[in-house]
């Protein structure tokens, strides 16, 4: 058998090498599509544009400004001479955030009164706005508390506060979206190499009417199969590797766990999507057909069903239940509690035991469907 398969794999990297467009989406496409997303998909909010109008002009109300440009968050770009401008900069754009001081504001605070501080916020994206609201909200409470605590410390009653609290945060300590995007497409990446270019491969062979020279050769159906998955899995190991080598040099993401662990769960899941490939180039006929299917059943749910993107506890029960015949959601899980957290097996086994499950029932089937189509 391992003298049968070997002129295979050489024929198929040497048809590969020849193919510029599969090249070309095994090797550049997924670190060009890495680092393009990488870019495009960050959510953290940072340099939010702000307009000021200062109806009080005092020392403690630049001292309350002073605090927003120092947080790191927004950028003070305009100084209003009226409520109305600040509105109206935020109406055209220029702005995504406006400040209103009262006239009374220092007044109020040297009285012991709380005065009203109007915040307007764009609101059009809906998380982002969330997030600012977030941000305003943070900054107020840290100068009221500055406030508080100089009061009491003129009254002689010390710097006393019922509740202390020191957060740590594990993992991703710089709060960066990358280190929580990365390793999501490692898993994108893979999942659209593998199944469109193993889908081209065997359809490609259908349209030529070489694979009908099966029948009169020693090869048996598996031995083709085999013996043309390997080369794809070889190289979307290397793409795997170049992918991370990114992360780690583009991203700052480094790997936190085993890499020999890293190593095979990410195998099974290519072992998964290039199964899926197979399935695809049995049921189509053509090139064009076969690129379609594989690009809609690779993306959509590995977009939308991983938690890639978007979170799966907020959306409707039928939707998480139909996320679970995607491989992609378990090997996300794996991947983050490697790459991230650096657990071993013992955290993410069931989802290693899934994806064996998935490869060996989709693996059956496609085989199956590609004997028939072939017979």
């Amino acid at each position: 058998m391992l003298r049968r398969l070997r002129p295979i794999i050489i024929k198929e990297f040497r048809q590969i090498r020849r193919d510029q467009r599969v090249l070309a989406i095994l090797t550049l496409f997924p670190v060009l599509l890495m680092l393009l997303n990488g870019y495009a998909l960050n959510s953290d909010v940072q340099h939010v544009r702000m307009a000021v109008y200062d109806d009080d002009r005092s020392a403690e109300s630049r001292e309350f400004m002073d605090s927003f440009v120092t947080s790191g968050y927004f950028d003070y770009v305009a100084q209003a001479r009226s409520s109305a401008e600040a509105a109206a900069l935020l109406n055209d754009g220029g702005v995504r955030l406006a400040v209103i001081i009262p006239a009374n504001f220092s007044h109020d605070l040297l009285s012991g009164r709380s005065p009203e501080v109007q915040v307007l916020v764009d609101g059009m994206d809906a998380n982002y706005a969330t997030t600012i609201i977030g941000y305003v909200q943070a900054i107020a409470l840290d100068y009221s508390q500055a406030i508080v605590l100089k009061s009491l410390a003129r009254l002689g009653l010390g710097t006393y506060i019922p509740v202390r609290y020191e957060a740590r945060i594990w993992y991703n300590p710089e709060l960066k979206s990358a280190k929580f995007l990365v390793p999501g497409l490692i898993g994108f990446v893979l999942a659209i190499t593998a199944v469109i270019a193993t889908s081209l491969s065997i359809v490609k062979e259908k349209e030529r009417n070489t694979i009908e020279q099966i029948d009169v050769s020693p090869i048996s159906p598996l031995e083709l199969i085999v013996g043309k998955l390997i080369p794809y899995v070889l190289i979307s190991l290397v793409a795997a590797a170049l992918v991370l080598t990114a992360g780690y040099f583009m991203f700052d993401v480094a790997i936190k766990g085993s890499l020999l662990l890293l190593f095979f769960t990410t195998l099974l899941f290519i072992m998964a999507a290039l199964s899926i490939g197979l399935w695809v180039s049995a049921v189509a006929e053509t090139q064009m057909v076969a690129f379609q299917l594989a690009a809609l059943l690779a993306t959509l749910p590995t977009m939308m069903f991983s938690g890639f993107m978007f979170p799966l506890r907020s959306m409707p029960w039928w939707i998480q239940a139909l996320s679970n015949i995607t491989p992609a959601k378990y090997y996300l899980i794996i991947l983050r509690g490697i790459i991230l957290k650096g657990v071993g097996l013992s955290a993410w086994w069931p989802q290693v035991v899934y994806l064996a499950a998935f490869t060996t029932v989709v693996l059956f089937l496609s085989i199956r469907r590609f004997r028939k189509t072939i017979a």
